[in-house]
């Protein structure tokens, strides 16, 4: 097992993955949601190569375990195209996710209100 000492603790490697993964479960539930309700499939080609992208995206995100939220994030790593259509998707399935997988909602939304909190703390 590897370990790293980060912001003054012990931290392991599989601790450092969670946020990610947690990050494109809550992206790749998103999108099949929006792609449900507009294409009627679980999956459409289009919908595939939108979160094909974002997962790569956030695989080389600069913050790595720390990542925020995307949208609270002053990095923008997605093209602006591609983030108009990842916001339109966020805005169709945010709401639905409470429903349909509210564990993924929750973790979202806190980490989105810390990093602001954050940034709020830092005047």
């Amino acid at each position: 097992m590897v370990y790293f000492w980060i912001k003054g603790r012990v931290v392991c490697r599989e601790e450092m993955k969670r946020p990610i993964q947690i990050e494109m479960q809550t992206i790749e539930v998103m999108v099949r949601i929006y792609c449900r309700y507009h294409h009627g499939k679980d999956l459409c080609e289009e919908c595939g190569t939108i979160l094909t992208y974002c997962f790569a995206r956030i695989e080389k995100c600069v913050f790595g375990h720390e990542k925020p939220a995307c949208n609270s994030c002053n990095v923008h790593c997605y093209s602006p195209k591609m983030r108009e259509k990842v916001k339109s998707i966020m805005r169709f399935s945010g709401p639905k996710m409470i429903y349909k997988h509210p564990y993924l909602a929750i973790v979202h939304l806190v980490k989105e209100k810390r990093k602001k909190m954050l940034s709020l703390a830092d005047f």
